[in-house]
């Protein structure tokens, strides 16, 4: 018996632990990226800004980008690990299985959309910034950059996190909502923290959603926080 508890309190502190860490990971990509290349407000200018701006700040950009997508791969040992804590010895559950499904795939997506600022975006601002090169090869540059923006951008930030981490979320919250062990709020609050990343979905219809993407983000990683700190002190 003393050998389940402690396996339990072992899986409980794990996954406080990584909550926790995930919350607080993001402060930092914001703070070098924020304070390098104005980033997320950055990523709606046009090639011409960012593009030099990028090479200006070649190492802040690397390094905010390298931690932002180790925060990403990250996500899926915490979705794994806060959802086996909930469902305790119930691995066999098929929500629980479906929400790592849908972990997995978010991590995918996230990472898609990152790696272009990593290996693509600084090979794209040498070429641009080139003293010889001409107005139309520029004008190709910007236009490769804009399709890549909307291509990754598109799967990371939409499916990545508007949809693959809210459907996630919203099966977290029912499997919460299912045990009596865990407050109900924190299912409650997941299903506001995801109805709040599902709206940034209109992006694609072309509408600005304004700080919403930034309201939404902070409400999902308060989640994490409140989550981390209930398993924690449980354990």
């Amino acid at each position: 018996m003393r050998n389940g508890n402690g396996s339990r309190s072992g899986l409980l502190k794990t996954a406080g632990i990584l909550l926790v860490i995930e919350f607080a990971i993001l402060f930092i990509p914001l703070f070098i990226l924020g304070s390098a290349i104005n980033w997320p407000a950055s990523l709606d200018e046009p090639a011409a800004v960012n593009l030099p701006l990028i090479l200006e700040n070649y190492g802040a950009m690397m390094t905010g980008y390298g931690i932002y997508l180790i925060y990403s791969l990250l996500f899926w040992p915490v979705a794994y690990f806060a959802g086996r804590a909930i469902v305790g010895s119930d691995t066999e559950n098929t929500l629980f299985r479906l929400a790592n499904g849908f972990a997995i795939l978010s991590v995918m997506a996230r990472c898609l959309g990152i790696v272009r600022w990593l290996f693509t975006m600084p090979i794209l601002g040498a070429l641009y910034t080139d003293p010889s090169a001409s107005h139309a090869l520029k004008d190709s540059i910007s236009m490769v950059y804009e399709m890549l923006n909307s291509y990754a951008g598109g799967v990371g930030e939409l499916l990545g996190v508007s949809l693959f981490a809210v459907i996630w979320l919203v099966i977290i919250g029912v499997l919460i909502l299912q045990r009596k062990e865990w407050p109900n709020w924190l299912g409650y609050f997941g299903f506001v923290a995801a109805a709040s990343l599902f709206v940034n979905l209109a992006e694609a219809t072309g509408m600005d959603m304004g700080p919403m993407i930034t309201i939404s983000v902070v409400l999902l990683h308060f989640w994490m926080l409140f989550m981390g700190i209930t398993m924690l002190r449980k354990a």
